[in-house]
Formats: C-alpha cells, structure tokens, sequence
C-alpha cells in the first residue's frame, strides 16, 4: 500500500489513544521540524480500508510513499531515510 496524504514526506498511520502511536508521532514531529521535511498523521480508524491493512501494526510510517516501519520508529534510521533525495 502506498502512503497519502497531500505531499506529506513523512505519514504515520495511527489511531487515538495509542501510546506507541503517541512517541512515534513526537519523534517523527521533531525530526521533521530539524530536517525541515513534512509529515502526517492519518487516523486508520477513519476509513474500513485502513482499519483491515493497519489495524494491527499501527504506528505504521511511510517515508515517500514507501512503508518505512511499523510499531516503532528508530531516529538514526529516520534521519537516513529523509537524507536521500525523493
């Protein structure tokens, strides 16, 4: 599945409530405000589609359109993926 959301560089699947979806969002907000890129937050629990591809892995992050992790976000391997070039 391909991540969307306008031309966010950075999108992080989540759902209220989650406590791993709160750090991973605090991570990914202050590496983008570093960096200079953008990001958002979609709520799988919005749409049935989301709810069957994420429901269980959520956080789910996107970097570019690709899925770049789930559950957990590791800064350094963040940093990494946002230094390539789109």
């Amino acid at each position: 599945m391909t991540a969307h959301s306008d031309d966010a560089r950075v999108v992080v699947y989540s759902r209220g409530g989650c406590h791993l979806c709160e750090a991973v969002e605090s991570l990914v907000a202050s590496v983008c405000a570093e960096t200079g890129d953008t990001w958002a937050r979609i709520d799988v629990d919005t749409e049935p589609a989301l709810v069957e591809a994420f429901s269980e892995m959520v956080p789910v992050t996107f970097v570019d359109g690709r899925q770049h992790d789930f559950f957990r976000v590791e800064e350094k391997r963040l940093r990494a993926a946002l230094a390539h070039e789109r």
